[in-house]
């Protein structure tokens, strides 16, 4: 593990952990309440900042915006598009989403880079885990969600990139 990847994982922990310490006094959401789909926490626009990691320099901070839909057609079906700006460049995904009994499906771009791949993943007790494999890019997406709180942790493996983490408030 060079130092770099060890800075920017040790920046992204600190920066995650302030954010759930932060949110661990909002009351998430209700046990009663009956979703329709497994993505209705997400939609809407969501901004915040993060840290965004480089292997070859260090890591920079960002501002970030999501901005989750619901498919008109299905429930199930998400997109996903997540754009963040540093002082020096930018990081941008688009995702689809379906999700059947729990299991996540779909396609994952990130079109700044010029990365992207098939996605697989579960439905968590907190959120999404997520995982994206294509000829040029591994990486895994973690998205948890509390209330109008929202962090996203990815780990880019063999990249230019080592890792994006965003804290977000929706609205």
């Amino acid at each position: 593990m060079t130092s770099r990847t060890l800075g920017y994982k040790t920046a992204s922990r600190v920066f995650m952990t302030a954010f759930f310490f932060a949110a661990g006094s909002l009351a998430s959401r209700s046990a009663d309440a009956i979703a329709t789909s497994p993505f209705d926490a997400l939609v809407g626009r969501w901004t915040g900042d993060g840290i965004l990691g480089f292997k070859e320099s260090k890591p920079e901070r960002v501002k970030c915006r999501a901005t989750y839909l619901l498919d008109a057609a299905s429930e199930n079906e998400l997109k996903q598009t997540i754009r963040c700006a540093t002082s020096s460049g930018a990081i941008e995904v688009i995702s689809n989403l379906k999700e059947a009994a729990g299991k996540l499906t779909g396609h994952w771009k990130e079109t700044i880079h010029n990365f992207e791949g098939d996605l697989t993943g579960e439905i968590t007790p907190k959120g999404f885990r997520i995982i994206v494999k294509g000829a040029d890019i591994t990486a895994n997406m973690d998205i948890i969600v509390r209330g109008t709180l929202q962090a996203v942790e990815i780990q880019f493996v063999n990249s230019s990139l080592v890792g994006l983490s965003m804290a977000m408030k929706k609205g």
